[in-house]
C-alpha cells in the first residue's frame, strides 16, 4: 500500500528549492558591473581669419577740457582710418575712456615737512576694439592709425570666426580615440566590450602665443607692418565608460 503523502512532500520540496533559488538569482543581478572607462583626446589645427586689436589715444594738456579735446580729435582721426580701410562700425566699439589728473610731488622740505602734491595737468586715455575679418588689412591698418594719432596699441589676438565646425571634428577625433584605445585595453586584458554606459566631455580650447605689437607717434608709417598668423588649436576631450564581460 502506498502512503498518500509522498506526493504532497515532493511538490512541497519542489516549491521550497524554487523559492530557495528565486532569492539566488536577484542577488546575482544586484552585483556591480565590470567597467573600463577610458579617456579620448581630439586636436584640430587651422589657421586663424579673424584678428582683434585694441587701439589708444593718449593726450595730456594743462586743462582737462585742453586734454579731452585733443584725444577727442585724435581718435576721430583713428575711427575714420578704421572704417575708411574697410571695417564696419559694429566690429568698432570704445572698450576704456578715462581723464585723470596729473601731480607734481614737491621735494621733502628741510624741517621735515612734505608740501601738497599738486596738479600740473591732465591726462586723457581712449581705446576702441576693433576686430579686423580680413586678415590681408591689419599690417596697414596698424600702420595707419599710428599716422592717424594712435599712439597705444596694446596687442593683437587672432581667432577662429566659426569655431563650431572645428570644436565638432575635434569631438569626432576625441570619440574615436577613446574607441580605440577601450578595444586594444579590451584584446590585451581578455575581455569583451559591452555597450557603452555614459559618454561626458571636457572641452579644451588652447590658444597659441599672440604676437605683439606696439609702436610710439614718434615712428612714422613706412612698409606695413609684417604680421605673423600662427597656428591656432581647438582640442576636445571625451570621457566613455563600457561594461565589460
Amino acid at each position: 500500500m502506498k502512503h498518500p503523502a509522498t506526493p504532497i512532500f515532493a511538490a512541497f520540496a519542489g516549491a521550497a528549492l524554487m523559492a530557495m533559488a528565486a532569492p539566488l538569482a536577484a542577488d546575482d543581478s544586484s552585483q556591480p558591473k565590470r567597467t573600463m572607462v577610458l579617456t579620448g583626446h581630439g586636436e584640430v589645427i587651422s589657421e586663424p581669419d579673424l584678428a582683434t586689436v585694441t587701439l589708444g589715444v593718449v593726450r595730456e594738456a594743462k586743462t582737462a577740457r585742453a586734454a579731452l579735446s585733443a584725444n577727442n580729435q585724435a581718435m576721430a582721426e583713428v575711427i575714420s582710418t578704421v572704417t575708411s580701410a574697410g571695417i564696419a562700425q559694429k566690429d568698432v566699439q570704445t572698450s576704456n575712456f578715462s581723464v585723470s589728473p596729473k601731480y607734481h610731488y614737491p621735494n621733502q622740505k628741510s624741517t621735515g615737512e612734505r608740501p601738497a602734491p599738486r596738479i600740473v595737468g591732465y591726462t586723457v586715455s581712449n581705446s576702441v576694439t576693433v576686430t579686423i575679418r580680413d586678415l590681408d588689412k591689419l599690417g596697414e591698418v596698424l600702420d595707419s592709425v599710428v599716422s592717424a594719432g594712435s599712439n597705444q596699441i596694446n596687442g593683437v589676438t587672432f581667432s577662429i570666426a566659426e569655431p563650431r565646425p572645428l570644436r565638432n571634428e575635434a569631438r569626432k577625433l576625441a570619440t574615436q580615440d577613446a574607441i580605440a584605445k577601450a578595444e586594444l585595453f579590451a584584446v590585451a586584458a581578455g575581455v569583451k566590450l559591452g555597450p557603452i554606459i555614459s559618454i561626458s566631455e571636457h572641452f579644451i580650447h588652447v590658444p597659441p602665443p599672440q604676437p605683439k605689437y606696439a609702436r610710439t607717434m614718434a615712428m612714422e608709417a613706412a612698409d606695413a607692418v609684417p604680421i605673423a598668423r600662427g597656428e591656432h588649436e581647438i582640442s576636445a576631450q571625451v570621457n566613455m565608460t563600457w561594461e565589460i564581460r
